[in-house]
């Protein structure tokens, strides 16, 4: 066995049959970790690396395990015919898989040697040369940008995102993976024509961007604090409804100059 596939990360979940996160139908493998804060998060579970229990529907559920990639390779592959007749593949999120970089790459490695598809769902805060190192091994980039402005965006995630602009920007220069830009429409965040509008036009100056996805703001996750014992932040804000969204979009198509949709 090459030494790479006995490299071991933290995950929490392994989803199969997704029609989401990159082209096609997809395996997301969810790993630990993430160093934002984002107040509406919907995997408060994914932002401690440490392993923890939760309260599901009443009992108790250890979230994250270690696993090597080999083992993970084993559930990726189970689905390799509906990958090709999709274009799909295997997906990493989180968290922030760049938390776990030794582990992200050998993944991503290993899908790519076996001509499986690989995307990857990320904030791009790590230092790029984490990032440079994954690119050989990635076909998707899915991009988020959450706010234009640092100070707003530190409020609303706990870090600012000059790091996270600095990295779309080396991304799209780089011309090694498809770029998607997407961005979480967040009510009191991010929800006006403006703001929507400044992310639009950052994603026309990337210059390679293949999409830009806006993303409505969902309270699915609302439960899963209460199981670990969080208060979630967000209170009782509603989604943005369907005209907002289409209208939201309508500035984006306008501002970028790319394709654009609605979820993603």
């Amino acid at each position: 066995m090459d030494d790479y596939l006995k490299t071991k990360g933290r995950i929490f979940d392994i989803q199969r049959y997704s029609i989401h996160d990159g082209n096609g139908i997809r395996t997301i493998v969810f790993l630990k970790g993430c160093v934002l804060r984002c107040r509406w998060c919907c995997n408060p579970e994914s932002q401690r690396f440490e392993i923890e229990t939760m309260l599901v529907q009443g009992e108790k559920k250890t979230i994250g395990r270690d696993v090597t990639v080999a083992e993970v390779m084993e559930t990726v592959e189970r689905d390799r015919t509906y990958y090709r007749r999709t274009g799909g593949g295997l997906t990493l999120s989180g968290g922030e898989s760049l938390c776990q970089p030794e582990f992200a790459e050998a993944l991503l490695r290993a899908a790519n040697e076996a001509g499986i598809s690989t995307a990857l769902e990320s904030m791009g805060y790590a230092d790029y040369s984490i990032i440079e190192r994954i690119l050989p091994y990635l076909d998707q980039y899915l991009l988020d940008i959450k706010h234009m402005n640092p100070a707003k965006h530190k409020e609303f995630t706990g870090h600012s995102n000059e790091l996270m602009l600095e990295n779309a920007m080396r991304i799209a220069r780089s011309g090694m993976t498809e770029l998607s830009i997407r961005v979480p429409v967040i009510p009191g965040f991010n929800d006006t024509v403006e703001k929507i509008r400044d992310i639009a036009e950052y994603t026309k100056a990337l210059g390679t961007v293949k999409r830009l996805h806006l993303l409505p703001y969902h309270r699915l996750g609302q439960d899963k604090y209460e199981g670990l014992g969080r208060r979630y932040l967000m209170g009782n804000v509603e989604p943005p409804s369907n005209e907002k969204m289409e209208m939201l979009l309508d500035a984006a198509v306008k501002a970028s100059g790319v394709e654009c949709q609605i979820g993603g």
